[in-house]
């Protein structure tokens, strides 16, 4: 299975923001057959708040056709989501974009109309500084 570009981008902006990677490649049993999200990690527990534990796809959007990289995109988080409620239902999945998709294209009324129906929680990064700029929730 071929990681997607910034997949170590992400994992170093996850380092830095406190996160422990648990997982690179998550699988996830669907009955014969499993899928696999980018990345799994776990926030080491502190004596303010409980432990987290998130799953993240990192998605470069690089294709000619943002629109298809936002459909594909999609339809993973949701089989994803739907596969994380029943095996690790304590587990929060995100998708992990470059911070110029997200200023560019998530923008545009297209996504705004499918985030509104299917709220998505977004994890924006910065691809060259190596850090995540954002969490959406």
């Amino acid at each position: 299975m071929a990681k997607d570009i910034y997949h170590d981008t992400v994992k170093t902006a996850l380092e830095k923001d406190g996160w422990t990677i648990t997982n690179e490649t998550f699988t996830l049993p669907a009955g014969k057959r499993n899928v696999f999200v980018d990345l799994a990690a776990e926030k080491p527990l502190t004596a303010e708040r409980q432990g987290q534990k998130i799953a993240v796809e990192v998605k470069s959007f690089v294709s000619p056709s943002p629109v298809k990289d936002l459909q594909n995109a999609l339809g993973q988080y949701i089989l994803y989501a739907e596969l994380l409620a029943i095996s690790e239902p304590d587990r929060i999945l995100y998708l992990a974009i470059r911070e110029e998709i997200h200023v560019d294209f998530f923008s545009e009324s297209i996504v705004k109309i499918v985030l509104a129906n299917h709220p998505i929680k977004l994890i924006i990064f910065d691809p060259n500084a190596e850090v995540i700029v954002k969490w959406t929730h």
